[in-house]
């Protein structure tokens, strides 16, 4: 008989393990690495794309406020009441949002006057908060002002009962699909600033034999709208512009007379001063990024977009002295330039994206310029020099 003989199976050393081991976690550890740079690149192309979005949306409508600016005011702008100072970027509570918050000088030297455009040069953040972030440089606001056109007054007939209040009536003629009630959606809202010219011809009792048109032209705000017919215009307004003074709107009415009558031409249109500049959340609340701001006349300011840091403007002007081209002057003013010269915006905005799951930020900038159509032509061909008008 034979007996079975055992053959031993040898196994895996504990070295063998070790090794196998070894090189398995290095493969995971390879793999959790790879795995972990695929996320941060997708998480910093979102914020990069989320940022471009804010910016661009900012910026966009920024441009086509900015390109508007001077529609329909006269040219080289508008002196206001000549009393205490007129101011923008403020609200109806009393919350002004940018530090240079009055209207500035004329060329003149006449202050409340009411340019195209409003430089901001260093009042480009509320309640002057400060942007850790941000680079070295200063903050800028700016201002553009033109009429509206989306809503024409023009459907509406405006007659001065007093020099407090307007009473509207329709046009002798309605036009088709333009609104026939100033309350309706898109309409004034109090708080709104309308521009008011009013003009009668020649009587012929002048020295020449013919006397030369009269016009006479105001800012208002709107301080009350009872009612779809009558719009009030009371003093001690929120922005200073229906006080007593040089061409108050009361002035700009007892000038004429305040029963206009047939021959008379009285011209309306909403003025839209548009201002843009940055924000600090406060602390504790939902946002905590700074953000680009937009208020509208006498209205509350607007979120326009998130995570904007850095917000600054140049110019190129016109010399009203030698009419040459002074190009990217961050201060147009304090340069000796006339806004009313301003031919073009040069615009620089940096934004930051959001801070998520403890991973750094992602910053960049954008930039463009605008041209300001609107704003006073100037003919540098003329044979007598540079002509502005």
């Amino acid at each position: 008989m034979k007996m079975p003989i055992s053959k031993s199976q040898s196994g895996f050393s504990l070295v063998e393990l070790l090794i196998a081991s070894a090189i398995g976690l290095i493969a995971i550890m390879a793999m959790t690495q790879l795995f972990d740079m695929g996320m941060n690149a997708t998480f910093t192309v979102t914020q990069r794309a989320e940022t471009q979005e804010e910016m661009r949306a900012g910026m966009e409508l920024m441009t086509k406020d900015i390109s508007l600016a001077g529609a329909g005011l006269p040219s080289g702008g508008l002196q206001m009441a000549s009393g205490s100072s007129t101011l923008v970027a403020c609200n109806q509570t009393g919350i002004c949002y940018v530090p240079g918050d009055a209207y500035p000088l004329s060329a003149t030297g006449v202050k409340n006057y009411m340019y195209g455009i409003l430089p901001g040069f260093g009042n480009g953040v509320q309640s002057n908060a400060v942007i850790p972030a941000a680079p070295a440089a200063t903050n800028d606001s700016i201002t553009s002002i033109y009429c509206d056109y989306n809503f024409p007054l023009t459907n509406f007939s405006f007659t001065f009962p007093n020099t407090t209040s307007a009473t509207v009536g329709p046009a002798t003629t309605i036009t088709a699909g333009l609104p026939t009630n100033i309350l309706a959606p898109g309409g004034l809202n109090v708080g709104d600033l309308l521009l008011i010219s009013v003009s009668t011809p020649g009587n012929g009792t002048g020295s020449q034999g013919t006397s030369s048109a009269q016009t006479a032209t105001a800012v208002a705000e709107i301080t009350g709208l009872p009612n779809s017919s009558t719009i009030d215009f009371a003093n001690s307004d929120a922005l200073n512009f229906n006080q007593t003074g040089a061409n108050s709107l009361a002035s700009a009415i007892t000038t004429l007379g305040s029963n206009l009558g047939s021959g008379n031409t009285v011209n309306i249109c909403r003025l839209y001063a548009v201002t843009y500049f940055l924000q600090v959340p406060p602390a504790g609340g939902t946002v905590q990024s700074p953000r680009l701001m937009r208020q509208v006349n006498g209205l509350t300011a607007v979120p326009v977009a998130d995570g904007i840091i850095n917000l600054q403007f140049s110019y190129d002007v016109i010399s009203s002295t030698n009419g040459l081209m002074n190009a990217n002057l961050s201060n147009p003013i304090a340069a000796g330039d006339s806004p009313a010269l301003i031919q073009k915006v040069n615009i620089w905005m940096m934004g930051e994206s959001l801070l998520q799951k403890g991973k750094k930020s992602q910053s960049m900038y954008l930039a463009t310029s605008v041209s300001t159509g609107n704003m006073s032509f100037c003919n540098s061909y003329s044979s007598s020099g540079t002509v502005c008008q």
